[in-house]
């Protein structure tokens, strides 16, 4: 950003790294088998590959500077936590893994409302077009 705003690249570099390594991990979590083979299948084919799609996208848009990469950012990552949040409360319940899959999508999930909240500021509206 020319005016310099604080965090905007670093969420971005952040954003793009995330997205490039979610892509295989998904991959991973798909192939792990049971418990719950299904719902991993559904999950990854119907959300978390195109969240990380979109979110690939939305990088390209903030690192052009333009105001539709924050957008595409708060839709990519309103898809994250809408998969990531419930996928780990019923994990945890149905398997009590806090340190395994349902933990780590409890952790991304937070993480993504932490970047979700930054990216809805209404000072990232200000960049230009």
């Amino acid at each position: 950003m020319r005016f310099g705003l604080s965090g905007y690249w670093i969420f971005a570099w952040l954003g793009l790294i995330a997205n490039i390594v979610a892509i295989p991990f998904i991959a991973f979590v798909v192939r792990s088998g049971p418990p719950l083979q299904q719902a991993n299948f559904w999950v990854a084919i119907f959300l978390a590959w195109p969240a990380s799609i979109v979110g690939i996208v939305a990088v390209s848009g903030l690192f052009a500077e333009r105001r539709w990469g924050v957008i595409m950012s708060i839709v990519a990552l309103s898809m994250a936590v809408s998969g990531t949040l419930p996928y780990g409360i019923v994990r945890l319940i149905n398997q009590g893994d806090f340190l395994g899959l349902g933990g780590l999508s409890l952790l991304i999930a937070a993480l993504n409302l932490i970047a979700l909240i930054y990216w809805c500021s209404p000072r990232n509206r200000k960049i230009r077009l």
